[in-house]
């Protein structure tokens, strides 16, 4: 199957949590997801630099759409390392993970 060419919708993430904000007790949900934020959005810059659709990498995973739609969605799901380094695969990364030790008070 030919690989499709994947054009992101242009989405202003800045915008959107500075009007996200005005609402009540955004700022501590938001804080507590913040790790979940973070992988995610490196899954689809990295999904997006790679040129595939979602069709494409559950294609090379092995899985369907609604699953890498799931897998991309921050505090929805959360994955096991297994997937995170078959989704890594698919999209032409590594997985990387580390604890970085707390920076003292």
């Amino acid at each position: 199957m030919p690989e499709l060419k994947f054009n992101p919708v242009p989405h202003d993430h800045a915008g959107f949590v500075a009007r996200a904000r005005l609402k009540a007790g955004f700022d501590q949900a938001y804080e507590s997801l913040e790790l979940e934020y973070a992988l995610a959005s490196q899954m689809l810059a990295a999904r997006a630099q790679a040129g595939l659709t979602q069709d494409a990498v559950a294609e090379r995973m092995g899985t369907t759409k609604s699953a890498i739609s799931r897998l991309e969605a921050a505090g929805r799901h959360t994955p096991s390392l297994a997937t995170l380094k078959k989704y890594a695969a698919a999209v032409g990364c590594d997985l990387q993970v580390k604890l970085v030790p707390h920076k003292p008070a």
